[in-house]
């Protein structure tokens, strides 16, 4: 074979190969105490409000995060807010900014930072504060209901959809 042919081989082949999936979207992850959180939970503007608490280590979390994040886009613009909450120490802010940006997520997040026991007892006083967990809020502001573990698709359509104004379609 000649240098033209092994050459316009080697383009060809080049040209087959998937190029590598481009860089994931940029996630602000804020660092707050629960004050800050809950001011984001409870912003005016959301027919409903779910919060998800997670940490990159938990992979009950990561496996339940691509059906939360789904089904925060397929009503978002019905009214729905996802707030996500890393249980993640400061230093792995990176790794929660990448995580949510290779599913995509354009919400607000944040990592915890402060007393524990403050955070969990704000969202919920019966929750021991076990991962995931994730809550949902009416447009007031009022919790509505908690699910501690996994929550799937199916479980939020059949609790939050009740709560989201409806768009014509």
């Amino acid at each position: 074979m000649s240098t033209t042919g092994v050459l316009l081989l080697a383009t060809a082949l080049l040209a087959a190969e998937p190029s590598p999936p481009g860089p994931a979207p940029a996630v602000r992850v804020d660092v707050a105490e629960v004050g800050a959180i809950m001011a984001a939970v409870k912003a005016p503007g959301a027919q409903a409000v779910l919060v998800n608490v997670w940490a990159t280590w938990c992979e009950p979390c990561r496996e339940e995060m691509p059906d939360l994040v789904r089904f925060y886009r397929d009503h978002r613009a019905d009214g729905l807010r996802l707030v996500l909450i890393s249980a993640d120490d400061d230093d792995q802010r990176g790794e929660v900014a990448r995580v949510l940006g290779a599913l995509g997520f354009d919400g607000p997040a944040f990592i915890k930072r402060g007393n524990d026991m403050t955070f969990i007892d704000a969202l919920d006083p019966h929750w021991k504060g076990a991962l995931p967990a994730t809550f949902l809020y009416d447009a007031r502001g009022a919790k509505k209901q908690a699910w501690l573990g996994s929550v799937t698709y199916g479980d939020l359509r059949a609790r939050v959809s009740g709560l989201l104004k409806r768009r014509k379609r």
